[in-house]
């Protein structure tokens, strides 16, 4: 396991040996990574035994997988299978320190003299042989024949070596496409939301790199993510758009898991979720309704699984120009950092008609990596492959992701008939345009960062079980709250998916259920539909009244949800 990233592709294939009492799996690190950071962690958490490199390098065994060219592979005494950790080899890198043979330690560049000044990782005589010409793997693992067509122009002493098994990554997510929804559920997605997937490589001129100004980069370089950030907070409404973030584990290893979610703790306030790099990151993109991109193999993933795509970052000169994903990087959408956002990612989905080239060239034998790659392992071996099927782990459901905004809320309330009214939540302060003919009021969580806001918050809510100690209950809370911040007029104590216990400034404490609307919305438009009108107290009554009885319909977007509204039992009465 070179590093994290190498890890994952083979975790991916490690499942074909299980059940076998014949072998026995060790593992060891090459320490050639500059992102080694986690490895370590990675490594014990495999349960298998763990080998210092010297230790591995004088163990004989019967076969070696790796899924990186980094470190001194040819010192280990056995057969070497090599697979790729991404879509095949396709991005340019300097000519490696031979010593070390890793590409993270080299640099992308301008080609040299002409497009092939630059030699293209995991294809090149630099990359696939050993110091004296012979190549470095006695199997080189490609997913496609195209794969092993540029293979064969740029090295063709290596050819023999590649073998066409497919891609175990990509079967694993292909298996997993039935749950759908249940992924998106787990991502705090509800229905009628959409949700967009930020993807980034690790290099400068990716997504989340710090650009160079190359005129070729698809949004302008400079800080792509760190722009588009606070823009996404004030151009798409927080219950209508849900956001994750799928960053390379050199970004996260690199920098630091702790520096990388301190980077992002805004955003992260105003709901965006931070997808586990490991395991995560497959399920994140089959629940996506729209991914926004770089050149890295996620984004690749996304379009071969019909996902729509659009190009933040695309650094063409850091490409093989003959991988179909420099054909892809020409064809698909790019982002126009100086138009609307949400317009933007609105048409993508809607006009969507998949690219035929992703699909296609990711593999050409999908649902076959785990035969084809069981076959060619036990063969290497020179051993009997087992009786029982050869399959891959499915990919399991991720841990409930709870979504809570705690930036403060710009609401804005439409109250058109009686009984209905229209809601929508911004994480920054909406456009004129999207507040124009709308009442706004401020609703913020007990637990912002921003604790100045709650002195001028119309609406304070917060979110927990119902028979947490700490807060007494809801109705001890929502009175606490009301007493200690005199220019709230309703506090919410969200209790479920679906309900909230709610008191008004006048005292009274209702209960709240509306189903498949988030209840933070439902106190908003209790509060916009009691505030409207008359401010008399006879009229705020009459209106309550006639909640109570007949409830009222909460809209969000494109969708619609009846609210229930019942006299809840006060702490007094309890």
């Amino acid at each position: 396991m070179h590093n994290v990233t190498a890890a994952t592709r083979l975790l991916d294939v490690l499942p074909l040996f299980d059940d076998d009492l014949r072998i026995q799996l060790l593992a060891t690190c090459p320490g050639s990574s500059a992102f080694s950071a986690g490895t370590a962690e990675l490594l014990a958490g495999t349960g298998v035994p763990v080998l210092a490199w010297e230790q591995a390098t004088e163990t004989p065994v019967d076969l070696v997988l790796s899924a990186s060219f980094g470190g001194q592979l040819q010192l280990l005494r056995g057969k070497l299978a090599i697979l790729s950790h991404g879509v095949g080899y396709t991005k340019r890198l300097a000519t490696p320190d031979t010593g070390h043979r890793t590409p993270d330690t080299g640099s992308e560049s301008e080609p040299e003299s002409g497009p092939d000044g630059v030699p293209v990782f995991g294809n090149a005589p630099q990359w696939v042989l050993a110091d004296d010409g012979v190549p470095l793997a006695d199997a080189l693992v490609l997913s496609h024949p195209e794969q092993v067509d540029r293979l064969r122009a740029a090295c063709p002493e290596a050819a023999p070596t590649a073998v066409l098994a497919g891609d175990p990554c990509f079967d694993r997510m292909l298996a997993a496409r039935p749950h759908r929804e249940r992924f998106r559920r787990a991502l705090g997605v509800r229905a009628g939301q959409r949700l967009i997937v930020l993807t980034s490589t690790w290099n400068p001129e990716s997504l989340f790199g710090d650009g160079d100004g190359r005129s070729d980069g698809g949004a302008g370089g400079g800080d792509v993510l760190p722009a588009l950030l606070p823009r996404l907070a004030r151009e798409f409404p927080v219950d209508e758009y849900r956001f994750a973030a799928v960053l390379h584990p050199n970004i996260w290893h690199g920098h630091g898991p702790g520096q990388v979610r301190a980077w992002l703790d805004r955003a992260r306030r105003c709901g965006l979720v931070l997808v586990d790099p490991l395991e995560g990151w497959r399920q994140a993109l089959l629940a996506a309704d729209a991914v926004i991109g770089d050149h890295g193999s996620v984004t690749y993933y996304a379009a071969a699984l019909g996902i729509p795509v659009l190009l933040a970052a695309a650094p063409l000169h850091a490409l093989d120009p003959a991988a179909p994903i420099s054909a892809f990087m020409r064809e698909a959408p790019r982002l126009d950092p100086g138009a609307p956002l949400r317009e933007q990612v609105d048409q993508l989905v809607d006009r969507h008609r998949p690219l035929s080239g992703p699909a296609e060239f990711t593999t050409s034998v999908p649902g076959e990596a785990a035969v084809r790659l069981r076959a060619l392992f036990y063969s290497m071996m020179g051993a009997a492959e087992p009786e029982r099927a050869a399959t891959l782990e499915p990919l399991p459901l991720p841990g409930l992701e709870t979504v809570t905004v705690t930036a403060p809320l710009h609401v804005v309330t439409r109250t058109d008939r009686p009984g209905e009214v229209s809601v929508a939540r911004w994480g920054g302060s909406p456009s004129a345009a999207e507040s124009g003919g709308g009442d706004v009021h401020i609703a913020v969580h007990e637990d912002t960062r921003d604790v100045d806001q709650l002195d001028l918050a119309d609406v304070i809510f917060r979110d927990g079980p119902p028979d947490d100690p700490r807060f007494g209950s809801p109705s001890i809370w929502t009175d606490e709250v009301l007493q200690r911040y005199q220019g709230c007029s309703l506090a919410a104590f969200v209790v479920g998916p679906d309900t909230c216990v709610v008191r008004l400034r006048r005292g009274e404490l209702l209960r709240l259920a509306g189903v498949g609307v988030d209840p933070g919305v439902c106190a908003s438009a209790l509060h916009a539909l009691l505030g409207s009108g008359s401010g008399s107290a006879e009229g705020v009554r009459a209106r309550l009244a006639r909640v109570v009885e007949d409830g009222f319909l909460v809209r969000v977007g494109g969708r619609a949800a009846r609210v229930r509204v019942v006299p809840a039992p006060d702490h007094g009465e309890e």
